[in-house]
């Protein structure tokens, strides 16, 4: 059995999956396997019907699937924005079909969302390997100004030729592998989320995202390039995240700091001078970046001799935690409210606080050796970033260094989840990591 045969035992949403050169000849038969009988509806834009939406339409007419006319998005301005879902939604309501999304992150989140508020399941062709949400529960939409992610199952089958994949504009593999990278740190995070007991790390979701995932990250410059086999296991990589999420029910074997950044930059509405939005990749590998240097940082303290009695006694308690939320994010109601809720669902007190420290204490020499070799260097990570055309500074997503560094100071209260930035909360050592990067001579440096 083969790592995609034992992923799909385990997904809650995923029934079938294949990836190789000239699969996308394959869709009718999966169709047909997952839907029998049923109704198909191609959806793609102007771009993805070129490249697969009429090989799709080939596969379905060769296997005789009854089908309906295509929807294609030509909007040049379409991206995951509620009014392409209502446009979708009013097309497909009368209709007794099943989607079929021709395309990458945008109209698979519309897809995706769109089925699931009409009650159906509905399955994909990818076109590029541009993130792993494709076999992830959940649409990224913007509704009311503000990217939101609205619950709904993840595709019923999947298709993805990487020649396909590999001939896509560049820009979409380069935020493919930053969202991968990600991967390395967030690894990390969950060990230190697991020695300090708020989450334990779940072996299966654990090994579908980090067994070979250094080998899909191993060429950046080919997957620049276009080579096809590189761009093949990219796109595993990225599948098989999905898969983690869905059968362990939760984003966290792919997500830890670097997506707090992006979490953050979303509910700015970051975007170009042009007005088109960052791509969750190009914000999560510069939120890499971030997390890397945060963890190097922690690996140089000698946290095996912690003065615990002196972490606990400056700890503050929850009313003194609300008020420090309060002015960090004065102005900022949405990031206020979210800073309140998700710090409330990790905040601990005193001795909660102790607790800890002392397993995180006991557990540090061992832990320190294990995060070293789980991390890749800062770096390698910025080199590689530049190798496959990734943004490497945050000035390349429009974010000035005294934004990063503004950006920094509201992370530790952004999400629930326990990550390496609640390490350096804990110990009191946010000013010393901010001074670090932003100071005087850091990486970061803020004149």
């Amino acid at each position: 059995m083969n790592k995609i045969e034992r992923a799909l035992q385990r997904t809650t949403d995923t029934k079938d999956l294949v990836i190789g050169p000239g699969v996308v000849s394959q869709t009718a038969s999966m169709f047909q396997k997952l839907f029998p009988g049923a109704t198909a509806l191609i959806i793609a834009d102007t771009n993805t019907w070129e490249v697969a939406g009429k090989a799709v339409l080939q596969s379905l007419e060769s296997a005789s699937v009854p089908h309906v006319q295509s929807f294609v998005f030509d909007d040049p301005d379409l991206y995951a924005e509620w009014k392409f879902v209502e446009q979708l939604k009013a097309y497909m309501e009368p209709l007794d079909v099943i989607a079929i999304a021709v395309g990458s992150g945008v109209i698979n989140d519309l897809t995706k969302y769109t089925s699931h508020i009409l009650g159906r399941k509905y399955m994909c062709v990818g076109t590029a390997a541009s993130m792993d949400g494709y076999t992830a529960y959940g649409a990224s939409i913007t509704k009311d100004g503000n990217k939101q992610t609205f619950n709904c199952p993840a595709p019923y089958g999947f298709v993805m030729d990487p020649v396909i994949a590999a001939d896509a504009p560049k820009e979409l593999a380069a935020s493919g592998y930053a969202d991968l990278i990600a991967k390395i740190p967030a690894g990390a995070d969950w060990m230190l989320a697991d020695a300090v007991g708020a989450e334990a790390i779940d072996p299966f979701g654990w090994d579908l995202v980090q067994d070979g995932l250094r080998e899909s990250l191993s060429a950046p410059a080919a997957v620049h390039a276009g080579d096809v086999e590189m761009t093949e296991k990219l796109s595993e990589g990225l599948l098989m995240s999905g898969f983690a999420m869905q059968a362990i029910h939760s984003s966290r074997p792919a997500s830890g700091t670097e997506h707090q950044f992006s979490h953050y930059w979303d509910m700015e509405n970051l975007a170009y001078p042009n007005g088109k939005h960052v791509s969750h990749g190009f914000k999560v590998g510069i939120g890499t970046l971030a997390s890397t240097a945060s963890l190097e940082f922690l690996l140089e303290k000698d946290l095996e001799n912690l003065d615990v009695d002196k972490c606990v006694a400056a700890w503050k308690s929850w009313d003194e935690t609300e008020a420090e939320i309060r002015t960090i994010f004065e102005g900022k109601p949405g990031h206020l409210a979210r800073g309140l809720e998700e710090t409330r669902g990790k905040y601990v007190d005193k001795e909660g606080l102790r607790k800890q420290l002392e397993a995180l204490k006991t557990a540090w020499p061992e832990l320190r050796e294990k995060i070293r070799a789980q991390i890749i260097p800062f770096n390698e990570v910025y080199e590689n970033l530049k190798l496959v055309g990734a943004p490497y500074e945050p000035e390349m997503i429009c974010v000035d260094r005294e934004r990063m560094r503004r950006t920094f100071s509201g992370i530790p209260f952004m999400r629930s989840r326990f990550t390496n930035i609640d390490i350096v909360y804990r110990l009191g050592l946010m000013p010393e990591l901010v001074e670090r990067l932003f100071g005087k001579g850091g990486i970061w440096e803020v004149k």
